[in-house]
């Protein structure tokens, strides 16, 4: 059976893994007849109360919380290598560009959680598929966009598409149920609630990039 590893930022959109986005891909994944493989870094993030969407002050782990969405299933990034996986997928929700790198804050002047950083460039170098969802794009035009010249989409939004070309990644536009192919480096991309506005169209987009980065393994 193959190993889809999904990498998970928290839980919940405003500081963690989209939670729809999340569910979406491991039902893809667990429909096309593969494993996930559930991680997250071991390491401290700020809470935002979803109600009100404003910051707490609080300070929680992401590990902890992404095993919410795992049900318990999961493991640190740290101890995950590029020969567990067949391919790695990355859900998105604040967390993508906030947790895991600080693209939200830097745009391309991010740094990235550095076990994040190591298992995405292992992933490359070993010609194994990476899928990103929603900003997740962000990440990976962050971490391979230089050396590898990546073609990505987080949509339509010019702004975030602007520090995408800044990395030396190439943005390509794209509808809500669609996907980008980037052929050459293995990354399919999709634009989820970059542009949804309902779970069925995320769920769309998300089950095709599932598939596509299966194909590519």
């Amino acid at each position: 059976m193959k190993k889809i590893g999904v990498v998970l930022s928290g839980c919940g959109v405003r500081d963690g893994s989209e939670i729809h986005e999340a569910v979406s891909a491991l039902l893809a994944i667990d429909q096309a007849g593969c494993e996930a493989v559930c991680m997250a870094p071991n390491a401290a993030f700020a809470v935002t109360d979803h109600l009100v969407m404003q910051e707490t002050g609080e300070k929680r782990n992401m590990l902890v919380e992404s095993a919410r969405i795992a049900r318990g299933n999961i493991r640190d990034i740290k101890d995950v290598k590029a020969a567990d996986l067949d391919a790695i997928v990355f859900p998105g929700g604040f967390g993508a560009a906030r947790n895991l790198c600080d693209f939200a804050v830097k745009g391309a002047a991010a740094s990235v959680h550095p076990e994040v950083s190591r298992l995405l460039k292992e992933m490359a170098v070993a010609m194994k598929p990476i899928g990103a969802i929603c900003i997740a794009p962000v990440l990976i035009a962050t971490v391979l966009g230089k050396e590898y010249a990546t073609v990505l989409t987080i949509g339509t939004d010019a702004g975030t598409a602007a520090e995408i070309g800044k990395t030396g990644a190439t943005h390509q536009e794209c509808p809500v149920t669609g996907f980008v192919i980037d052929t050459k480096n293995k990354i399919v991309s999709t634009p989820a609630y970059m542009l949804a506005t309902r779970i069925s169209e995320v769920y769309a987009g998300v089950q095709q990039c599932v598939k596509e980065v299966i194909k590519l393994i």
